[in-house]
């Protein structure tokens, strides 16, 4: 499992809590408020997490069910995470837990998908979200922010945040042991929470449902500004890549395992720049159809002729699918303004 760090780097442990106390929150008489709770019982002290049930169900669903047991499907019984530890911290970043093997290779012995809520970011420390090995990869692993990070938006289902023991957060070392990990319901809706497999599998079921809704309307209205602001855009059947030509080149086409220069402009599909060689002034070189660069990359400029510039409009499945990279959203339609310069 891997985040990246507070630097905005990519950490491959692979692929990729607070002084000694055994006694509870409720045994020290702190209040909460109504809500769903998680204790993590570490080696120096407790960490109250409150679950956001409401905004990320089917990750608070997994959690809740790990800790408690109650996930028939899970590859270990009982309770889940007592015992763990805090396999991996990044002072001044996060403290990450929830592996059973104690390396970051580990989960419960399947992934489940990623939620998303605009309302939910990485904005203060404190904030519990689940680690993963990209889009989708979700197990039993998660992380709890030191600070604000709000490079990791859209990268990690946020499901919770810390209400007693930031402190304790900011203790923790690596390898302290989560002594106990156990569920609080305060308040007569929270009491009717329950956790189960079958809970799980139908908000799974409904996740799936709510994803495909909306991907049939974002690509309606993709559609529809295409042809709003590409009349003459040219789609490829075969890659799902939209082409409309600006400035026609001349002579053959590079091929597979040719060294390449281009100018580009990068811009979501409303028109929002991420990135632009001509901004920096200085084209860009790589070797085509190799996999250096994005598929609809090694596609459209292998399908164009020196000299020729062109704006290419790019499907996710093309670009950088699920994932989120830096300014782009998971799922994004992506549009360039491509100049072959030579090769």
């Amino acid at each position: 499992m891997h985040l990246l760090d507070s630097r905005g780097l990519v950490l491959f442990p692979t692929l990729i809590m607070l002084t000694t106390i055994a006694t509870s929150c409720a045994e020290n008489d702190i209040e909460l408020e109504d809500g769903l709770y998680a204790e993590i019982v570490s080696e120096k002290g407790i960490i109250v997490v409150e679950l956001f049930p409401d905004k990320a169900p089917l990750t608070v669903m997994n959690f809740v069910g790990l800790a408690e047991g109650e996930l028939d499907f899970a590859n270990s019984k009982g309770a889940f995470y007592s015992g763990l530890t805090f396999h991996r911290v990044i002072e001044g970043f996060m403290i990450q837990g929830g592996d059973p093997e104690g390396n970051g290779t580990g989960g419960p012995g399947y992934t489940f998908l990623d939620e998303t809520d605009n309302n939910l970011v990485f904005d203060s420390p404190g904030i519990l979200a689940m680690a993963n090995a990209g889009s989708d990869t979700n197990g039993s692993q998660f992380f709890i922010t030191q600070v604000p990070t709000e490079h990791l938006n859209g990268r990690h289902t946020i499901f919770g945040k810390v209400v007693r023991g930031q402190n304790i957060v900011d203790s923790i070392e690596e390898n302290d042991i989560i002594k106990k990990l156990r569920i609080r319901r305060v308040g007569s809706e929270a009491n009717e929470y329950k956790a189960s497999s079958s809970a799980f599998r139908k908000m799974e079921e409904a996740l799936i449902v709510r994803r495909n809704a909306a991907s049939e309307k974002q690509n309606s209205v993709v559609m529809n500004k295409i042809a709003s602001r590409w009349p003459n855009a040219v789609r490829d059947d075969k890659t799902g890549i939209f082409k409309e030509i600006k400035t026609e080149g001349s002579g053959v086409k590079p091929t597979a395992g040719m060294k390449v220069s281009v100018h580009y402009i990068g811009t979501m599909i409303d028109g929002t720049q991420f990135d632009s060689s001509r901004d920096r002034n200085e084209a860009i070189e790589f070797i085509v159809g190799v996999g250096q660069i994005i598929p609809g990359w090694d596609v459209s400029i292998m399908n164009m002729n020196k000299g020729e510039r062109s704006t290419v409009i790019i499907p996710p499945e093309m670009g950088y699918g699920s994932q989120s990279i830096g300014p782009i959203p998971p799922n994004s339609w992506l549009v360039f303004d491509i100049e072959l310069l030579h090769f």
